[in-house]
């Protein structure tokens, strides 16, 4: 299994747009994703957001990379972003 982190910066003031762009593609990885195993959108009591993710195998992952709905959602991020998510990759162990 792979398991991947990705820390979203938002700008100030976009998170309510922001949140219904991700939870919009967050409904949209589990319905048509059977490889990925677990993608859920998460935000900490500073308001920083991460996104937890859990795929069978590295096809899946690139399913995911390669799936329709995840590049069609890239444009609905432009103008909330304060920069690139910060993504770690790492191999299920356990």
């Amino acid at each position: 299994m792979i398991a991947v982190t990705a820390k979203l910066n938002v700008k100030r003031g976009c998170e309510v747009q922001f949140e219904k762009v991700m939870l919009d593609l967050v409904a949209k990885v589990n319905k048509n994703e059977s490889g990925n195993l677990l993608y859920k959108l998460c935000r900490d009591s500073d308001g920083k957001y991460l996104v937890m993710e859990l795929y069978e195998d590295n096809a899946a992952v690139e399913a995911h990379v390669k799936s329709e709905h995840v590049r069609a959602s890239g444009p609905n991020f432009k103008g909330i972003m304060a920069g690139p998510p910060e993504i770690t990759r790492m191999e299920v162990i356990g």
